[in-house]
């Protein structure tokens, strides 16, 4: 088999790991792919890049393809083609921070940083919120960061977005803005909130996955015109992602992921900084309190590489309810997104579990809990959000 060029885009993330480990541990070229990554500084420019073909994949934000498709964020339609997200990346893998100020009145009211209870640290945030609204620094405005604020805030008594000022700021500028006090706190993917307090700038205060346990954030995007135009190809990287995304769900591939991860062209750090998060043992703190997080990030486990039409109704009903959308309308073209058929279709021969249903109810499931399949059996993680509700996309 002739190795065939792909081009994908991603950030300097932990969970762009998937994609490097794809290419550097032969996946890719097992597949006769040549996987070529390109670096971007923002998410806008990663969603240009594929939106208006200079690329042919992307990690991306679970949140912009759709977005694009219910007409937010500003693309042209005319120039760029509509997105699809075959599978999903990974996991959480965000955590929220606070800069130094913040923390000293949050300790001052009694928060101990134990990087486990959404309830108290919303409680003690909203108790110490002035009469300005909370600069809050986040990637993109269209991603599960900004959701997931808005979610908790509005649940923990401060209603967002209205009393919070949201700020896109690039994932590896976060612990300078909290220094410059361009922002009080921010929601960022690891490892650049870790950066943060290895910089002194800041302190973590829960895991995104404390708000919502099982919320899908980077994808794999296409376009839609070379997904049916290469669908061989895409077959083929859709395989070789995830067999990347099984090797970084065992337990022993943290530390070479790490190193792998640390590279000058991928992220340019530390591994140590690194394995913290694929760990999810946590510094929380310059004065280097440490937190364990299991379920910080997850790349594999309990078909997390599934691309749940639930999911994007969940991502849709959001945005709707917010700016004034009919949400019928934008949870029906938020499911057209996520392609359940090019994932059962494409990872059917590899071993990839495959669940009966294309969507279930989100935050339904308190523990592990088998569900149907199209052969052999699936237990899905956890899915809970911190408040105890549930989204039916049926209802």
């Amino acid at each position: 088999m002739s190795a065939e060029r792909i081009t994908a885009a991603f950030m300097p993330l932990v969970d762009a790991a998937p994609l490097i480990v794809a290419r550097e541990m032969g996946f890719a070229g097992e597949e006769g792919i040549e996987l070529d990554l390109v670096r971007a500084p923002s998410w806008s420019l990663v969603r240009d890049m594929l939106a208006f073909g200079h690329v042919e994949a992307a990690q991306m934000l679970s949140a912009v393809p759709v977005a694009m498709a219910l007409g937010l964020g500003g693309v042209p339609a005319i120039r760029s083609a509509p997105l699809s997200v075959p599978m999903v990346l990974s996991m959480n893998g965000n955590v929220i921070g606070v800069s130094r100020a913040l923390e000293a009145r949050l300790r001052k009211v009694g928060h101990d940083f134990g990087f486990n209870d959404p309830e108290q640290a919303g409680k003690a945030l909203a108790s110490i919120a002035g009469t300005k609204p909370l600069r809050i620094g986040v990637p993109f405005p269209f991603s599960m960061h900004a959701e997931l604020l808005y979610y908790w805030l509005t649940a923990s008594g401060l209603p967002a977005p209205q009393n919070i000022d949201i700020r896109t700021v690039p994932p590896p500028l976060m612990a300078e803005a909290l220094a410059a006090d361009d922002i009080d706190a921010f929601c960022v993917g690891e490892p650049w909130g870790s950066m943060a307090v290895e910089a002194g700038n800041g302190a973590l205060l829960i895991p995104g996955s404390a708000i919502w346990s099982a919320a899908p954030e980077k994808v794999l995007a296409v376009r839609d015109d070379w997904a049916e135009d290469q669908s061989a190809l895409l077959n083929r990287l859709m395989r070789a992602i995830w067999r990347a995304c099984r090797w970084l769900g065992e337990s022993g591939s943290h530390t070479t992921a790490a190193e792998l991860l640390a590279r000058p062209e991928y992220l340019n750090l530390s591994p140590e900084i690194l394995d913290r998060s694929l760990t999810g043992r946590m510094v929380v703190s310059p004065e280097g309190e440490s937190r364990d997080c299991p379920d910080l990030v997850d790349f594999h486990s309990g078909a997390a590489n599934f691309p749940w039409k639930s999911q994007a109704a969940w991502i849709a009903d959001r945005m709707a309810t917010r700016l004034g959308l009919d949400r019928d309308e934008a949870i029906a073209a938020a499911k057209r997104v996520f392609r359940t058929d090019f994932y059962r279709t494409n990872l059917r021969d590899v071993g990839a579990p495959l669940p009966g249903a294309s969507e279930k109810v989100e935050g339904g499931n308190s523990g592990e809990t088998s569900a149907a399949t199209e052969s052999g059996r699936l237990v899905l993680a956890r899915n809970r959000f911190f408040d105890g509700r549930v989204f039916d996309p049926s209802k």
